[in-house]
């Protein structure tokens, strides 16, 4: 079980993106690579902003980065960022990436029209996401042989 976020979890991520036949379908047009910034929550386990980086190509995922600068970061195409509970509520399903975006709870640097065309490639980056076996670092001192830091 990857942890979230982390290296870990985002190789595992990348790679089902590359190998989803539904996102192959979905996103055959797209053009263009995004960040994500999942920003910080000290008392959720996140001290620090983190950059990830997402090459996405008609419909595959060439390549991924974990733990970007931010000027490296701010070069891509599309840039998401959003606290790490948005991630998480996103991750679990409990947020549409469109709607998240549109209300602000998701804030998009790039094209949101061009987005709005991949609304079924944005779901299938969330069904992907949430089908990665994932333990978010805010749940991790649940169990009793974990010690308190």
């Amino acid at each position: 079980m990857a942890e979230f976020p982390s290296e870990e979890w985002l190789t595992e991520y990348a790679r089902r993106i590359d190998e989803s036949l539904q996102y192959r379908d979905a996103a055959a047009t797209w053009e263009g690579d995004i960040s994500y910034v999942f920003e910080a929550e000290p008392d959720k386990g996140v001290p620090e902003e983190i950059w990830v980086w997402l090459d996405l190509w008609h419909g595959r995922c060439r390549a991924s980065r974990y733990g970007l600068s931010e000027e490296e970061g701010q070069k891509a195409r599309f840039i998401i960022r959003a606290p790490y509970s948005r991630w998480k509520e996103l991750i679990n399903r409990q947020l549409d990436p469109i709607k998240g975006m549109m209300q602000g709870k998701l804030k998009l640097k790039g094209d949101l029209p061009t987005i709005v065309r991949y609304v079924k490639a944005a779901n299938e980056l969330v069904n992907l996401a949430a089908s990665v076996p994932t333990e978010f670092v805010d749940e991790r001192g649940t169990s009793p042989e974990e010690g308190s830091g």
